[in-house]
């Protein structure tokens, strides 16, 4: 792939799904089993309808979402019946190929210099960047206050599927689950760093929520396995 068709995929796809609460709303939509409507993903992300139909015309316009409209049933009185339009994934593939540009080769050699400055503070310094790098995130997608443990969880692993992750709140069980972690060979190869610097980000993001900022992350050993935060 020539660099000039490279970065306007790169430029496509930033303008698209570069914003986090519209990469977690397409995600939501894409792992959803039923098509969803614009309250529905404004109720599952906590933001006012208008601000999710702004998010779901943008996803359509680029061909990530198909929208189709569809009349209510089992109500009753005024506007019964009226459609509403329902949104789901359509086969456009999300993905680059990077020819020359080695991202997750720049994370290892970043993670070496790091732990060749300072290998006795590393796991600190990482998660003090991380939680700084959660409040600024908070700060930026807004995320609810004082609304309770369950409502929290929820909404930081919103934020983190807005960052790449694939991760689910298990409330029950005071738990994060990623299922899929953006850092890849890195984090098995340097958990000690990556995983702090996974650690921090959750800390800062429950900080911002109001919830005592705990987060103990327990790392994946294997390609494929699940990497476990205990949260609360």
């Amino acid at each position: 792939m020539k660099h000039d068709a490279f970065d306007q995929q790169v430029e496509d796809l930033a303008s698209s799904l570069g914003d986090a609460t519209r990469r977690g709303i397409y995600l939501s939509i894409q792992q959803s089993p039923e098509a969803m409507t614009t309250a529905q993903v404004a109720e599952l992300f906590e933001i006012h309808p208008n601000v999710a139909r702004h998010h779901l015309h943008r996803l359509v316009e680029d061909g990530y979402l198909s929208v189709t409209e569809r009349r209510r049933t089992g109500k009753q009185g005024p506007g019964a019946g009226r459609p509403a339009k329902h949104y789901e994934a359509t086969a456009k593939e999300v993905q680059l190929q990077f020819p020359d540009r080695r991202y997750d080769l720049l994370a290892e050699l970043l993670v070496r210099v790091i732990d060749r400055i300072a290998p006795a503070d590393a796991a600190t310094a990482a998660e003090e960047v991380g939680r700084e790098y959660g409040r600024e995130l908070a700060a930026q997608i807004g995320l609810p206050q004082d609304s309770g443990f369950a409502a929290a969880a929820k909404a930081v692993a919103r934020a983190m599927i807005g960052m790449g992750f694939e991760t689910e709140a298990n409330t029950d069980d005071h738990m994060l689950v990623t299922s899929f972690c953006p850092f890849g060979a890195t984090a098995l190869s340097h958990p000690d760093i990556v995983c702090k610097l996974d650690q921090g980000i959750v800390k800062g993001l429950l900080a911002a929520t109001s919830q005592k900022p705990l987060a103990i992350v327990h790392p994946h050993t294997a390609s494929g396995e699940r990497c476990v935060t205990d949260v609360g």
